[in-house]
């Protein structure tokens, strides 16, 4: 693929793991952005000794602010592609070129997903299964998109999709969970080609502190651009 591509990882407070994951992107990723947001441990440095391009927002602004901070600057920089993933190691750069291969193949915007044939999941806990499973079930349902996970934050991403004007990422009500749904809601209810491939998601073995997101609270986040858009309450 001729394009430049950029890979974008939100990090708040994940120690080493963001810098290996800097040293184990492949070759055709043209620049990997590490978007510090507010973490109060050494991970940024470590990011930025390893070869990413950090950049600090300060303070604790939430993931969607992150990943729009690095979407941004890939347009900036001229790329053409964005590949989002976790910056805590659950995701797998060794997979990010069968992401761009979906997008080579014609698509605007590739969903990673655990649940496909060929992917896998590793120490899923319970509860959370189900909870993404249900999720999927209400997208599915309101978008008539027959996805498998779209909870999964292992996504690429034609960078064209955000110069539609109908595609509003500067708002400031996406900058918690919101964002990745919100694009996951535009990039299907306004026809572009959306395809789902397999990946891994790898959850850390017997730790109950497996993941960022607060029951309840952020569960909302995740869950109102569905209904806000669906409504037509914003756009």
């Amino acid at each position: 693929m001729s394009n430049r591509i950029a890979a974008v990882l939100p990090l708040f407070n994940e120690g080493p793991a963001a810098a290996d994951l800097v040293r184990r992107m492949p070759e055709m990723v043209y620049r990997t952005y590490v978007v510090d947001d507010g973490s109060t441990d050494s991970g940024p440095a470590l990011a930025a000794a390893a070869g990413g391009i950090v950049i600090s927002l300060g303070r604790n602004r939430g993931v969607g602010a992150a990943i729009r901070a690095g979407l941004n600057a890939a347009r900036s920089d001229g790329c053409d592609v964005a590949v989002v993933m976790a910056a805590s190691g659950k995701d797998r750069p060794e997979e990010l070129p069968n992401l761009i291969a979906a997008l080579e193949d014609g698509a605007d915007y590739a969903q990673g997903s655990r649940f496909l044939a060929g992917g896998a999941s590793v120490n899923l806990p319970f509860v959370r299964g189900l909870l993404i499973h249900a999720f999927t079930l209400m997208f599915r349902m309101l978008t008539g998109f027959a996805g498998t996970d779209v909870t999964n934050g292992f996504r690429a991403y034609r960078l064209a999709l955000l110069d539609d004007a109908r595609v509003q990422i500067q708002q400031p009500w996406l900058d918690r969970y919101e964002l990745e749904y919100y694009i996951h809601w535009k990039a299907i209810t306004l026809g572009y080609r959306v395809v789902e491939v397999p990946v891994s998601k790898t959850y850390p073995a017997r730790r109950t502190d497996y993941s960022k997101i607060r029951p309840v609270v952020d569960w909302w986040h995740m869950v109102r651009p569905a209904l806000l858009l669906a409504l037509h309450l914003r756009t």
